[in-house]
């Protein structure tokens, strides 16, 4: 299956906090929408990796992507080595995306800075033909997005992109709370965490406005690239 945007996310809920509205903005325009999963988020204080499983499958349906893997990668462990580059190359591969967006390049969790690394090392790789990999027993073919963004989590990166979510609000908030044991819910004993608390899922909401409100709308997220990004026409900058 080609896909038009591949997100790699370090950990389930990643991906949903960062970009769910661009992921449905984008759903909504036609365009096929996949999620890969580096880790199961075992070392959480809060669930389980089983339970993750299950949110993570239920986010899925909400946003309505085409696919949902996990590499299962040890959470907080993994290297950016030439073992890991290789499996996420093979996904980048089998999907071959035209653009891929990434954790965030520095984070309060340094899971998401070093799978940002990890990624961008794997997409450069990838293009590369004489890197050979195999996928269930089919030799694969070398591909390259075309552009590769950072979404900014939780600590502040000046973005150098910023996509208008509005009328996809409420679809994002849906699937962040799909991750029950991990956000904000009276329904659940357990912990109080970092990101447990009513407050954490306001500070999501309030870098939404705050993005917004640079562009002019309610509702935006914002990314970063590693490269100048340009245009093809003066009409196509809001």
């Amino acid at each position: 299956m080609k896909l038009d945007i591949l997100v790699l996310a370090v950990h389930p809920d990643d991906a949903e906090l960062g970009c769910s509205g661009t992921i449905a903005k984008h759903i909504a325009l036609g365009k096929k929408v996949g999620i890969v999963d580096f880790t199961r988020g075992e070392l959480g204080t809060r669930g389980t990796a089983e339970t993750r499983d299950e949110e993570a499958a239920d986010s899925a349906k909400i946003l309505g992507i085409q696919a949902r893997e996990n590499l299962r990668f040890r959470d907080g462990f993994f290297k950016n080595d030439e073992e890991h580059q290789l499996e996420v190359i093979k996904m980048i591969r089998k999907y071959q995306p035209e653009i891929i967006l990434t954790n965030a390049l520095h984070d309060r969790h340094p899971d998401h800075g070093r799978a940002g690394d990890l990624a961008n090392d794997a997409c450069f790789l990838s293009g590369l033909p004489k890197i050979s990999t195999e996928l269930d027993g089919v030799q694969q073919q070398a591909w390259r997005p075309r552009l590769q963004l950072q979404y900014i989590q939780d600590r502040y990166i000046k973005p150098d992109v910023i996509i208008d979510i509005t009328p996809y609000i409420e679809t994002k908030l849906a699937s962040i709370k799909a991750f029950k044991t991990q956000f904000f819910n009276p329904e659940l004993d357990g912990p109080d965490t970092y990101i447990s608390s009513p407050d954490f899922f306001e500070s999501v909401i309030g870098r939404s406005r705050e993005f917004g409100k640079s562009i002019g709308t309610t509702y935006a997220e914002g990314f970063t690239c590693r490269k100048l990004l340009g245009v093809n026409s003066l009409f196509d900058l809001i």
